[in-house]
């Protein structure tokens, strides 16, 4: 019986100490080709709502989260070659609701190198991404700021 307690609170203790790793210490960046290093400063420093960049953005988003004692953890930004030159990338938020329950979002982009132009992909990145112009889209004369009269 002695040994079955001593073996449970060694596993308790591993994955305790396993759960603080995961959730505290800074992931390790890997190497990445040219182009896909291209492709993630792309979406990195794309503008964002509110912010100089997407990147800033979801710093600031973690560093509030810290500062208000809840739990956050930002992923590590992926990339993947899709076609041609656009590179999806991806990084996952996981943060703590002011009810204690946790939420993981996944926000995806996609950069198109050679039109250097980032568009979102989830509905998550959406919300930090801001809308691009169409060139193509008619002016209403309410949203250019014109009189009809």
């Amino acid at each position: 019986m002695n040994r079955i307690i001593h073996y449970t609170v060694i596993c308790v203790v591993v994955l305790g100490a396993l759960y603080y790793a995961w959730t505290t210490l800074p992931s390790g960046t890997p190497s990445r080709e040219p182009r896909e290093a291209e492709a993630l400063a792309l979406v990195k420093n794309h503008p964002a709502i509110g912010y100089p960049t997407i990147a800033q953005a979801m710093e600031e988003h973690v560093r509030a989260m810290k500062a208000r004692g809840q739990g956050v953890r930002l992923g590590e930004w992926r990339v993947k070659h899709v076609e041609r030159d656009i590179f999806e990338i991806r990084v996952q938020l996981r943060d703590q609701g002011v009810r204690g329950q946790w939420f993981e979002r996944e926000f995806i982009w996609h950069a198109h190198l050679e039109l250097k132009k980032v568009n979102a992909a989830s509905l998550p990145a959406d919300g930090v991404t801001p809308k691009a112009l169409d060139p193509e889209a008619p002016v209403s004369p309410i949203s250019s700021g014109l009189s009809t009269s």
